[in-house]
Parts: structure tokens; C-alpha cells; sequence
């Protein structure tokens, strides 16, 4: 259902409230510009500092704005599968593809916990689920071996992988035998993903230039490895721009350079420094985009 270069859509704010105006016109140009699928209210979405309401309404327009032009996985996850479950109903009602679910984060539960939260929320709920495995915000991970037991539950259908271990969809390959989605999760590392066996790239930096990221994972699907290389050197400045301070401060701030939104952002987010705007405003010149 998933492969390619797939936007984590940041979610515009105008005078502390959500911007559908804005939201909806990067639904749609990021469909002009060939994006293979939306992420709407993950971490880039700023899903922490949503209100239920909020984060409800997202999943509703980036959904009305797609028109099935592109398969929408809508960010669903929590700590609490209770909470997690209502997500994954509401975003079936609106017509999402699938869910896109973190879990673990304060709680911190062991490896069968991880296990017995997913699969309370797959038999509580109707859409397929990508597991989100990401250790670094997360605090916890999912193994390989439990990744390879959510697999065999029959919505679960993919991973998110931002790990960060190049290993990884190599051993999960080895440990899954049914079909799976294999997504990374990071911009900077996407190519080596792709060459161990991943199909695509939940990513950060198709906010700001969907076009390249498409064509990168284009080149990666073709098997034009070092062509796709090659464009990721290009890429590298403006993936290690974005990330200079505390995502999405930097994507939300070179979409306002694209005339989109505002820059703004809610707490504990702050307002990136003088010296970050100007590294993300001359990358994108370099790169041609404004």
C-alpha cells in the first residue's frame, strides 16, 4: 500500500489556531508534486501539542483534500491504546488507508507490553497498522522478534523504522516471511534503508521539496542506486538544515519561505535562532527552491 517518498505533513498554525486554509493548499500541492502518500498528525504534525479536536479535524481535511489521489496513513498512536484505539476509529470513519502508531513513551513497558498494546489496538480497531519504531523519542524499541509477531497479526502491515540500525530491514526481512512495508524513517539514511530491502520514506524534507524526494525514491525503486545517491548528496544539506533545531521548527519555517504558512509553531517548540533560518533560506536557494 506504501512505498516511495511519503510527506510526515507538518500542521499550520495561525494565531494559536490550526490554519485549514494552509493545511489544505500543502494537501494539495504536495499531491501536484507527485508525493506518493500523506502522514498527517505524526511527530512533524506537532500530534503532542493537539488537541483531540484538533488532531480529529487534521486527519478529516488532509483526507477531503487527497480525494484517494494518495493512500493517507493517519498518525493514531499513544501511550494509552484506549486513546490510541479512538484515533484509529476516527480515521477509518474519515476514510484514512491505514494508522500509523507509536507506543511506549513514558510508560516504558517491556518487550510482550509493546506487543500486548498493539495488539490490543489491532483487535479494537479496523484499519491497517505501521508501527512506529522509534527509540530515540519513544525510549523503548520494538525488537526484530516482536516486530516479527505484530506481523503476523493481519492489519499490521508495515514499519516506520527511525532506529537508525541499517541492519534492521535486513533481519526483519529474514524474520517476515508474509508481505510487509519496510518505511524508514529518516531522510539522511533513506537510500541505505532502500538498499537493505526498504521501500520508501516516511519523510520530513518532502514538507519543503516533494519533487526530489519522489525522484530519489523513484531512482531507489528503478535500481539506479547511484543515481539516487548522488541526489542524496544534494539533498544532505537541506535534511541536516531541518534538523539543526527541534523538529518542526525547520520545516515550518521554509514552508512560510514558500509562501504556505506561518513559521509558528507551539510549545515546548520555540521560534528557530537568527543563524538556523539563515542556513535553511540559503540551502534553499542552492537547491533552487525559492
Amino acid at each position: 500500500m506504501f512505498h516511495g517518498a511519503i510527506t510526515a505533513l507538518i500542521t499550520p498554525f495561525k494565531d494559536g489556531q490550526l490554519d485549514e486554509v494552509a493545511l489544505r493548499n500543502i494537501v494539495r500541492w504536495q499531491i501536484d508534486q507527485g508525493i506518493n502518500g500523506l502522514v498527517p498528525v505524526g511527530t512533524t504534525g506537532e500530534s503532542p501539542t493537539l488537541s483531540e479536536n484538533e488532531h480529529k479535524r487534521v486527519i478529516e481535511i488532509t483526507v477531503q483534500e487527497a480525494n484517494k489521489a494518495v493512500p493517507i496513513l493517519a498518525g493514531a498512536g499513544s501511550n494509552n491504546p484506549i486513546e490510541a484505539v479512538n484515533y484509529s476509529e476516527f480515521a477509518y470513519q474519515a476514510g484514512a488507508d491505514a494508522t500509523l502508531h507509536v507506543a511506549g513513551y513514558y510508560n516504558r513497558p517491556n518487550q510482550e507490553g509493546l506487543y500486548q498494546h498493539y495488539k490490543y489496538v489491532h483487535d479494537n480497531s479496523k484499519l491497517p497498522m505501521v508501527i512506529y519504531n522509534i527509540p530515540p523519542r519513544a525510549i523503548v524499541g520494538v525488537d526484530v522478534s516482536t516486530m516479527a509477531r505484530l506481523a503476523e497479526l493481519p492489519r499490521v502491515i508495515g514499519v516506520k523504522d527511525a532506529t537508525g540500525d541499517l541492519t534492521r530491514p535486513i533481519r526483519e526481512r529474514a524474520a517476515i516471511k508474509q508481505a510487509f512495508n519496510y518505511l524508514s524513517g529518516d531522510d539522511v539514511t533513506a537510500v541505505a534503508y532502500n538498499v537493505g530491502g526498504g521501500q520508501g520514506c516516511i519523510s520530513v524534507s518532502s514538507n519543503v521539496a516533494p519533487k526530489q524526494v519522489v525522484e530519489l525514491h523513484q531512482l531507489c525503486h528503478q535500481g539506479r542506486f547511484q543515481e539516487a545517491m548522488a541526489l542524496q548528496d544534494k539533498l544532505f544539506a537541506l535534511h541536516n538544515a531541518l534538523f539543526l533545531e527541534p523538529n518542526p521548527a525547520g520545516p515550518k519555517y521554509a514552508l512560510s519561505l514558500l509562501g504556505f504558512c506561518s513559521e509558528e509553531c507551539r510549545l515546548p517548540i520555540v521560534p528557530l535562532q537568527a543563524s538556523t533560518k539563515a542556513t535553511i533560506r540559503k540551502v534553499m536557494e542552492d537547491l533552487e527552491l525559492i
